[in-house]
């Protein structure tokens, strides 16, 4: 059968058509095509490929269905048909813990969990209602970002706020790029000729967002991220960590309410806050400093780094075998290199 794997991102749409056969290993897949919308907007980066052709275009595309729409059209007119379709959705809460079915319910209550992953389960929602509307029949499951972290340790899942405000309102860290980090897991203790459930790994993720994860055992035993994905590293558009009474001060001296404030830790800063005119790494890395903005952001990604990934969380996993990295600006970036610690 052939599996539709979409991811609609915060900026970005990429897919695979994969050939799969029911109850092989997924390394036995084959693909059949693949591709992405980049950069959103009036001159999105468009590349698909199929059977060894491709296609490289830049047109507007206004948004996560449109791209979604646009990408469904090509795959009718270029590559085999589709079977079933794999979403990948950010934010499943307490509720998913596994791939999931889609089915009006289900949408429903990814919906209610919106508020929680602003720039991420609205765009996944947005790809599932236009395959819905394109391909009607075809079955549709959704894989959930926070599954992987969904068996944290107390120690790490817990904040430090009254115990019967966290209850009544399901506050804990759920942690995200499951996907992401489960693959990137596989994936290196293959390189390092172990079983997964015997890697000791820290796993960093770098893309428009950015986190880290210790994994010990083949599971998530701590990450950067926590009850949404605004906590941890800088990115590219979200704040990251800071002082938890920045925020309502912010409401206070600008005379908004904490949503507003809360829409631009999310949108208007990270990178983009620090460096102006773009969170996207390509644009700064091609970027001549300016006079008055923080340039360039290198320095900022590599302070923010050893906290999230060298700190609490390098301290879960003794005499670790490997960190790999996954994510857009790590390949084919030279303004980004890993620096090996020195020894103490």
């Amino acid at each position: 059968m052939n599996v539709l794997a979409l991811n609609c991102g915060s900026s970005s749409v990429k897919f695979r058509l994969l050939a799969v056969d029911p109850g092989a290993d997924v390394t036995q897949a084959r693909a059949l095509a693949g591709g992405l919308v980049d950069r959103l907007g009036p001159a999105a980066d468009l590349r698909f490929e199929a059977d060894g052709r491709s296609e490289h275009a830049k047109e507007a595309v206004a948004d996560h269905a449109e791209a979604v729409d646009r990408l469904l059209r090509w795959l009718a007119a270029s590559a085999a048909p589709i079977d079933a379709v794999g979403h990948r959705v950010v934010h499943g809460g307490a509720r998913f813990v596994d791939p999931t079915p889609i089915d009006d319910t289900v949408l429903r209550e990814v919906e209610g969990l919106e508020s929680l992953a602003p720039l991420h389960n609205r765009p996944s929602l947005a790809g599932v209602r236009a395959c819905r509307s394109a391909l009607r029949t075809v079955p549709m499951v959704a894989v959930f970002d926070t599954a992987f972290h969904a068996r944290l340790p107390e120690q790490a899942a817990h904040y430090a706020i009254p115990w019967d405000l966290a209850r009544r309102h399901g506050i804990r860290r759920f942690g995200f790029h499951g996907i992401s980090y489960a693959w990137a897991t596989a994936r290196a203790a293959a390189l390092l000729a172990r079983a997964p459930e015997q890697a000791r790994l820290v796993v960093l993720h770098l893309g428009s967002g950015c986190s880290a994860a210790a994994i010990q055992g083949g599971v998530s035993v701590d990450t950067s991220m926590g009850f949404t994905p605004l906590e941890g590293l800088v990115m590219g558009t979200r704040s990251g960590d800071l002082d938890p009474a920045l925020p309502g001060f912010l409401a206070r001296a600008e005379g908004v309410d904490v949503a507003e404030v809360e829409a631009w830790l999310n949108q208007r800063s990270g990178l983009l806050g620090l460096a102006g005119g773009s969170g996207d790494v390509r644009d700064l890395l091609a970027r001549t400093p300016g006079p008055r903005r923080l340039l360039p952001p290198r320095p900022q990604i590599s302070r923010r780094l050893p906290g999230g990934a060298g700190g609490r969380r390098r301290g879960r996993v003794h005499r670790r075998h490997g960190g790999p990295l996954a994510g857009r600006p790590c390949p084919h970036r030279p303004g980004i290199r890993v620096v090996r610690p020195r020894a103490r």
